[in-house]
């Protein structure tokens, strides 16, 4: 079976019923992305733990819908969103080659070898002869963290390289697919916990966890309820709800606990760490493709 793909460009109001506009006329799938991508233009959106993101699309999205060679042409489809009340152009059309989605998608997938010893090995593949070697079996999914971007490598490697770190407990704020308690544990550390606000990052990461073979308890915010300090605080996130989480992620370290922090670029490293100076002073640990890890110990506890 042919398809073919028709990509609309639309304000961010429109871009959420717009796609449920296109499902109902027979689209197998929607995608939304930037339609600045790649430009000087383009802008991150994030949800993190406790907070609510304000926006749910781009300023310009970029609706892409999927259809079969059967479904409506895109004149029709433009004239059917008319009649809805859609003001919108006749889209973008581009021809789909049929292929083997799933044998294509697993190619672009190899076992990653993190740091020394730390790997990331899809399902598909085998694991790695080095026996000194620690494998991780995570899946590309919903959830963010395959161990494929710099800023889940800075900090599986700070895991790796700190001493000291088995029978230490975790936090990992924003865990995503939950690879950085997952590996903290592979390394042998102690009780772990992960909070995301993302439901299906939850349900992905407690499945990951049992791959795994590993204990982590994995959260919503709204279901941490215990405020507990632990030795290490791992944020993998963006510098932006990095900054409004200072407070918070700083009441969870132990006295003489660690934090953690990457998904900072290297020009916004500075403004973050001094965010964080009334609590513990910050530096660079290190710098990856102009990404950097950002990590400090907490000297003595906190008061209330």
């Amino acid at each position: 079976m042919a398809f073919r793909e028709l990509i609309f460009t639309v304000s961010e109001d429109l871009a959420e019923n717009l796609g449920d506009a296109l499902m109902e006329l027979g689209a197998l799938s929607i995608s939304v992305s930037d339609a600045a991508v790649d430009t000087e233009e383009e802008k991150p959106l994030y949800g993190e733990p406790g907070l609510t993101p304000e926006k749910n699309a781009w300023e310009q999205s970029q609706v892409v819908a999927l259809f079969d060679e059967n479904a409506l042409s895109a004149a029709e489809i433009s004239l059917a969103l008319s009649e809805e009340g859609f003001q919108v152009t006749i889209p973008t059309e581009r021809a789909v080659e049929e292929q083997d989605w799933v044998r294509l998608t697993q190619s672009q997938f190899d076992p990653i070898q993190v740091g020394q010893r730390l790997w990331v090995v899809p399902s598909w593949h085998d694991a790695p002869q080095d026996p000194n070697a620690v494998c991780l079996a995570v899946d590309p999914g919903l959830a963010f963290g395959t161990g494929s971007h710099p800023t889940t490598k800075l900090c599986m490697q700070w895991l790796e390289e700190h001493e000291g770190l088995s029978e230490k407990t975790l936090l990992d704020y924003g865990c995503g697919s939950g690879i950085l308690a997952i590996a903290a544990k592979r390394l042998g550390c102690g009780p772990a916990i992960g909070v995301d606000i993302d439901p299906q990052a939850v349900s992905s990461a407690k499945d990951n966890a049992i791959r795994n073979e590993v204990t982590v308890d994995f959260y919503l915010p709204e279901e941490d309820t215990t405020d507990s300090q632990h030795d290490v605080v791992v944020a993998n996130i963006l510098a932006n709800p990095l900054q409004v989480l200072a407070p918070a992620l700083c009441q969870r370290i132990a006295p003489e606990g660690h934090i953690v922090l990457s998904g900072i670029l290297a020009r916004q490293a500075e403004e973050v760490i001094e965010t964080y100076k009334p609590w513990l002073t910050l530096h660079v640990w290190r710098e990856h493709d102009g990404w950097v890890c950002l990590t400090g110990q907490l000297k003595k506890k906190l008061l209330n």
